[in-house]
């Protein structure tokens, strides 16, 4: 095919799939910040608005303290790694950050990645081999899912299954297969989010780590939504089921959300494991490291979790107030403690208008349909900030309450 036909090709496919999304009502308009982030944000379109969509759940991402200990990283450091961890991109804010990490949640070592992403995409592929098995929730996070399939692709052989929901009994009978199968012989992997990020609950960590245990599995957890969340310090799920730290064999979370919600992943584990990544991982040995600027502010966040655990009990608090109000409106929001709240609406149409009546309000929330949600189960995902006054959220439940009136509901 020649070059001009190809281009033209190319063009008419992707023309067809975006109008598709358009038709389909999922088109994803990006909204532009004119200010920090924070309870209350300046959009180029709206102005102000109340910010109920974003992950900034313990008010961190623009903490004075926060902001100048990424000013101090990059008067310190500079604008750039410039390199690679294992040449020359390693700086004493990596060390001291992934330091942090490995101490506050209790594991030997720890290390840093651009993205949660990126560190789930280097944990499977590099700490797996064609012998071993991956077990997964069928809700965990969109990168758990491809970072299976890498591995899966890199290492011909490796079984990779899915177990519904949160079901206990089917993850028993999927470990079960695998033991009772006398050709394998290597590893099982059972992975799980801490906080699932669409439904707002929990994994049933306890059940999980006595199946592992029983089966002989390791337990990996992404808690990216539940750490600065969950626990009595704001450990994670983990601290929040009773588990102790040397009960999770693998964690992984980001620095992008309750973390000082600026960017960057790690994976915290044993030191055999974070050295094999060191070694390793792809995505370590050819990506420039996490800026330093990024790694003084999140490092210095999680050094304000430490020192002010009241901000994860204002945040309880605040959840507490939402879904109270939420529920008081009318409308149906999912029964979780943690700081993600679904109001779920039905379809997809209602709501993307529902989202759209609530911006012009003067509340900025997300609408979530088919296929990021099931058909018949589209939402708003209300997020709940510390940083959010008891003003921010009765102005959102007022806002709604006007919703249902205009819905003659």
């Amino acid at each position: 095919m020649p070059t001009a036909s190809a281009n033209e090709h190319f063009e008419s496919r992707a023309q067809s799939l975006l109008q598709g999304v358009k038709d389909s009502g999922q088109w994803k308009h990006l909204q532009t910040i004119e200010s920090a982030m924070g309870p209350e944000i300046t959009l180029a379109e709206h102005g102000k608005v109340l910010c109920f969509c974003s992950n900034n759940y313990l008010g961190l991402a623009n903490q004075d303290r926060v902001v100048q200990a990424g000013h101090e990283g990059l008067d310190r450091h500079g604008g750039g790694t410039a390199s690679v961890r294992f040449i020359c991109g390693t700086f004493s804010a990596h060390h001291e950050l992934e330091q942090r990490i490995a101490s506050f949640f209790g594991f030997e070592a720890s290390y840093t990645f651009v993205s949660c992403w990126t560190a789930t995409e280097a944990l499977f592929p590099t700490l797996c081999t064609p012998a071993d098995a991956i077990i997964s929730d069928e809700l965990n996070h969109a990168c758990i899912i491809d970072a299976i399939r890498l591995a899966a692709g890199i290492h011909k052989g490796l079984r990779k299954s899915v177990y519904r929901h949160s079901d206990m009994d089917h993850l028993r009978e999927r470990l079960a297969a695998l033991r009772a199968d006398a050709d394998f012989d290597g590893v099982i992997w059972v992975v799980t989010d801490g906080v699932f990020s669409m439904e707002g609950d929990i994994a049933k960590l306890v059940d999980i780590r006595a199946l592992c245990d029983e089966f002989g599995a390791m337990l990996v957890v992404d808690d990216s939504h539940g750490h600065g969340v969950m626990g009595q310090t704001g450990r994670g799920t983990h601290e929040h089921c009773g588990l102790r730290s040397d009960q999770v064999d693998i964690l992984t979370g980001t620095l992008g959300k309750a973390l000082g919600g600026g960017a960057g992943g790690f994976v915290a584990g044993s030191q055999t494991a974070i050295d094999l990544l060191v070694q390793r991982a792809r995505p370590t040995l050819f990506s420039n490291a996490l800026p330093t600027t990024v790694a003084a502010s999140a490092e210095m966040a999680i050094r304000i979790l430490q020192e002010e655990p009241e901000r994860v009990a204002r945040l309880r608090a605040n959840v507490e107030r939402a879904r109270s109000g939420i529920r008081d409106v009318g409308f149906e929001v999912l029964d979780s403690p943690t700081a993600i709240c679904p109001i779920i609406v039905g379809d997809t149409a209602r709501a993307i208008r529902l989202s759209e009546r609530l911006l012009e309000k003067g509340a900025f929330v997300i609408g979530f349909g088919y296929p990021v949600v099931p058909e018949g189960e589209a939402r708003l995902r209300v997020q709940i900030s510390a940083a959010h006054t008891d003003e921010h959220i009765d102005r959102l439940v007022d806002a709604l309450r006007e919703l249902k009136a205009e819905e003659g509901a």
